[in-house]
């Protein structure tokens, strides 16, 4: 009968309980994340053949441009060739460059660094650098004084 059972055995039961519903939790997320992780992989295959086949026919269209350039505009061919060479070079470039200024601007973990530097203890996060919000000296709070 339940109401025999001592404080301590109820304690027992209902921590056997949660125990054995942590570990099915635990064994449903992995299962799930199993499940995820092959139609992850399966998508990512699916999306690498088709960026090889869209480079081929980008490579194509490259030729299919240049001759255009030959026959209808009457340039050399070497020169047509050069064109379409040298626009993807400053394309190239140009994504180069901004993708450099998107990185050029990552935060770096600061806040991270800034937090593990306070719980080591405050003399040593006072040795960091501020960060933009912390530049100037911090203002103390105001007292009122009870006369």
């Amino acid at each position: 009968m339940p109401e025999d059972e001592s404080l301590g055995a109820l304690v027992a039961q209902a921590s056997n309980h949660i125990s054995t519903l942590v570990r099915s939790e635990i064994e449903l997320a992995k299962s799930e994340l199993k499940f995820d992780a092959r139609r992850i992989g399966a998508a990512t295959g699916l999306f690498a053949a088709a960026a090889f086949i869209l480079h081929l026919c980008l490579i194509l269209a490259s030729f299919t441009i240049a001759y255009v350039l030959v026959d209808a505009v009457g340039l050399a061919q070497w020169l047509s060739f050069l064109i379409v060479t040298v626009f993807y070079l400053v394309l190239a470039g140009l994504l180069g460059f901004v993708g450099y200024r998107r990185l050029k601007g990552l935060a770096g973990f600061r806040r991270t660094k800034r937090s593990l530097q306070t719980l080591k203890g405050p003399e040593q996060a006072s040795l960091a650098a501020p960060s933009a919000g912390e530049i100037g000296s911090p203002r103390e709070p105001v007292r009122e004084t009870v006369p």
